[in-house]
């Protein structure tokens, strides 16, 4: 298999762990070669198959792994045995850690250390959006 991206030696601390910018090798999805993404701790933590990429300021460690087609981004913040997958984007200011497997968009200020976490704040996200639907808006 080839790889899409490296490890550079441009590093970050968090955490308490070094971390690595990545860097793509070749072009998949919408990243172009050569182009720099964000911070992950090993090679573990992003797949080097399909389309998943990890970029701007975003940062994934510990067991932590993102795979499929998805996007971890912004400023957000994937960590401990948390799994990013399918089409899922984390972006914003997210932080997702514990034991989620992630496969859908999220996008906040809030951090998320269980599944509950996160089914509770799509419920209540939804119900946000059919009480804004009822309202016409």
């Amino acid at each position: 298999m080839n790889k899409k991206y490296e490890l550079t030696s441009e590093t970050k601390q968090h955490l308490g762990k070094t971390l690595f910018r990545i860097k793509a090798l070749i072009d998949f999805g919408l990243v172009v070669k050569g182009e720099l993404g964000g911070w992950i701790e090993k090679e573990d933590n992003l797949s080097q198959e399909d389309n998943a990429w990890v970029s701007g300021d975003a940062r994934v460690s510990g067991d932590a792994r993102v795979s499929g087609n998805a996007r971890v981004s912004g400023n957000a913040r994937v960590y401990g045995d948390a799994w990013v997958s399918g089409n899922a984007r984390v972006y914003g200011d997210a932080w997702v850690s514990g034991e989620i497997k992630l496969q859908t968009i999220l996008c906040s200020r809030f951090n998320f250390e269980f599944q509950w976490q996160v089914d509770l704040w799509f419920k209540k996200e939804k119900e946000f959006e059919d009480e804004l639907k009822s309202k016409g808006k």
